[in-house]
C-alpha cells in the first residue's frame, strides 16, 4: 500500500508543536517570528543561497538575528522562518534512520537558532544531527 506523505498542514503543526515547546527564554524570543510552511523554495531563495537545487534547502530564517537589531534600525520586514515540504521529505526518504516529525522540529530549531543569532559553524559545534 502506497501512503501519502504528509500535507503542507501536518509540517506546521509540528512546527508549533516545537516552537512551543522551546525553554521559556527562547520561547518568548520566537514570539515575533513567523513561520511559514511551503512546498518549494522560490527559485530566488536559492539563487540568494548559492544553491544549485532547491531540493537542497531544507528550510531558511529571514531576518535580523536578535544579536544584531538595534532600537535604530528602521522598521524591517517581520523575521520569517520558512520550512520546505519537499526538501525535507526528500531529506527524510534518503536518511532512512529518522521520523520525519523528528527531522520537521530539527529544521525549525536549526533555523530559529539563526533568528537568536547563531551561525552555521555555531549550530554545528553542539549539533551532531547531520553527521
Amino acid at each position: 500500500m502506497i501512503h501519502k506523505p504528509p500535507d503542507l498542514a501536518h509540517f506546521e503543526r509540528v512546527a508549533m508543536e516545537t516552537v512551543v515547546g522551546f525553554p521559556p527564554a527562547f520561547r518568548a524570543g520566537a514570539r515575533d517570528v513567523a513561520l511559514r510552511v511551503a512546498e518549494w523554495p522560490t527559485a530566488q531563495m536559492v539563487k540568494e543561497m548559492d544553491l544549485l537545487y532547491p531540493v537542497e534547502l531544507t528550510g531558511l530564517y529571514e531576518g535580523i538575528p536578535m544579536t544584531q537589531k538595534s532600537v535604530f534600525d528602521m522598521a524591517p520586514q517581520p523575521d520569517v522562518v520558512w520550512l520546505f515540504r519537499e526538501p525535507i521529505l526528500e531529506e527524510w526518504r534518503i536518511r532512512d534512520d529518522v521520523e520525519l516529525d523528528d527531522l520537521i522540529a530539527h529544521v525549525v530549531v536549526h533555523e530559529f537558532a539563526h533568528h537568536f543569532g547563531w551561525s552555521d559553524e555555531d549550530i554545528a559545534t553542539i549539533d551532531q544531527w547531520w553527521l
